[in-house]
């Protein structure tokens, strides 16, 4: 409709152009505006000249891949990015989570529920709807966690963490020395119904203990409770 100003725009990169029409139509209804492209190359370019507030990425793309297209976004921006495969086979979706993705979604799949996924990602990660209780900073011996830019310093230096890192680092350390589940870790992050698919949950806090021991240089900030979950460390002092 012309004249119709959006608050959010999301960028669709897939190259079933009749979905795209499908999705921009649903998303249209929801007051988001959804750009889309064929190609992981051409994406690249709108997002870096572009005002995006998520990402929805098709694994299968002509030329550069779903993956590598991940990858190289991941090298500018930590847009909050969800993913679309065809294929179900586990594999796939660990890298699609080690790589960078926040949210995956396999084809066929209704089209409420990726809308309402796209929704969950842009309420929790834009500056319009942003986390209300992330935005506080958080400060340990040796680590410093900043809500703005979802950032963590420390001694060595200073790394950006993507969404759902950051919503993980940040519901360990606010539950310090508390040991939490798996199931609550993910109902908490994901806003979704736990499945007993730890999978997505072990490739976010890989990526993340690999951020943290680079700029701090520990290693057990996050530690691992076999068999039941994880908690943030208690040797570390919290600094109010």
């Amino acid at each position: 409709m012309a004249g119709v100003i959006y608050l959010n725009n999301v960028l669709m990169i897939d190259d079933d152009l009749r979905l795209c029409d499908v999705i921009k139509k649903a998303m249209a209804a929801e007051d988001v505006a959804l750009d889309f492209c064929e190609s992981g190359l051409e994406g690249i370019s709108k997002l870096k000249s572009g005002n995006y507030q998520a990402v929805v990425l098709d694994v299968m793309l002509p030329g550069m891949d779903g993956f590598e297209t991940l990858r190289q976004i991941r090298e500018f921006s930590n847009i909050p990015i969800l993913m679309l495969t065809a294929r179900t086979d586990s594999i796939l979706k660990i890298e699609g989570f080690r790589t960078g993705a926040d949210d995956y979604l396999t084809k066929p799949f209704e089209l409420l529920e990726l809308v309402v996924r796209i929704l969950s990602l842009i309420r929790r990660y834009t500056v319009f709807n942003g986390i209300e209780e992330v935005n506080v900073e958080i400060c340990f011996d040796g680590m410093k966690i900043l809500p703005d830019d979802r950032s963590v310093h420390g001694e060595f230096g200073i790394c950006e963490l993507h969404p759902k890192e950051y919503e993980i680092l940040f519901f360990l350390a606010k539950n310090q020395g508390k040991i939490l589940t798996k199931q609550s870790i993910y109902e908490s992050v994901w806003k979704d119904e736990y499945i007993y698919d730890d999978n997505n949950i072990m490739a976010v806090i890989s990526r993340l203990r690999k951020k943290l021991q680079t700029v701090t240089n520990m290693n057990d900030y996050i530690e691992t409770i076999r068999g039941v979950g994880y908690r943030f460390n208690k040797k570390y002092r919290r600094q109010i």
